[in-house]
């Protein structure tokens, strides 16, 4: 297959972030005209430069991955004019490896009370690491997700939307969900490029799955929502869950996720 992981961190990678935000934002969407003789629907380059108070030469290296340097308040003009939401926006600053005031902060350490809080929850509840490894996870979770919980070693919630068998049979509208999926990890993985485990998941993905490959080279960057799941499981049929997802205190990177059964 075809390698397109690109890096979590880097100039290439930035420029690629922002020629994908790029060529999808509409000129009508930041006040310029259009004309039935433009070739692109999206920002011209020095459209984008120009809105941006930067030269369009310089912006033009930023894409083409060249190590130039970036301020945070020319960051700041680029999100502004793409009309980046708030996890898209963190991402760029950390691509740019640039400090950015809504960046948060990452502590690595957790202690056993929180693992064993997911016991103590009646709904199938899980906790995720920044690498979405899954650490713990308690019995009804277990037996909506049975086959893969308790059954795989170092169970991963990336590795089973896109390399378990199961997953395209329980997890109903697989396809939207998956690629939902990759963008919400692409969001969160800017708060860890500089991670070799990290980057060096995304490449295994990119390489065993085309589907994650496709959709991760897509640049789409979506922060994490709760929402209806549904899945088809095989005893109970089809269950509809409301998910809530917390971060613990003092855990930021760690992701406690709750699936509320809906009656």
């Amino acid at each position: 297959m075809n390698n397109n992981s690109d890096s979590l961190n880097g100039p290439k990678a930035l420029g690629a972030f922002l020629r994908a935000h790029r060529e999808r934002t509409p000129p009508q969407a930041v006040g310029l005209p259009t004309s039935p003789r433009r070739r692109t629907s999206g920002l011209r380059r020095e459209e984008l430069a120009q809105i941006s108070g930067i030269s369009t030469t310089w912006y033009t290296w930023i894409e083409q991955g060249r190590d130039v340097s970036i301020s945070a308040a020319t960051l700041d003009r680029l999100a502004i004019a793409l009309h980046m939401q708030v996890a898209a926006r963190e991402y760029l600053f950390s691509l740019a490896g640039v400090k950015d005031p809504l960046a948060r902060p990452a502590d690595n350490d957790m202690d056993k009370a929180v693992g064993d809080c997911v016991h103590q929850l009646a709904c199938p509840s899980y906790l995720l690491d920044s690498a979405w490894n899954v650490l713990a996870w308690n019995s009804p979770a277990e037996q909506l997700f049975a086959g893969w919980l308790g059954v795989d070693p170092q169970p991963n919630l990336l590795r089973f939307m896109f390399l378990h068998p199961l997953a395209t049979r329980l997890v109903i509208n697989w396809s939207q969900r998956a690629k939902r999926v990759v963008a919400e990890f692409r969001a969160e993985t800017g708060h860890y490029a500089h991670s070799d485990i990290i980057r060096q998941w995304v490449m295994t993905l990119c390489n065993e799955s085309e589907a994650f490959n496709l959709w991760w080279t897509q640049q789409e960057v979506l922060g994490r929502e709760g929402g209806e799941r549904r899945f088809q499981h095989p005893i109970r049929g089809e269950i509809a869950y409301r998910q809530q997802t917390f971060s613990p205190a003092g855990h930021a990177e760690f992701k406690l996720v709750m699936l509320v059964e809906q009656v």
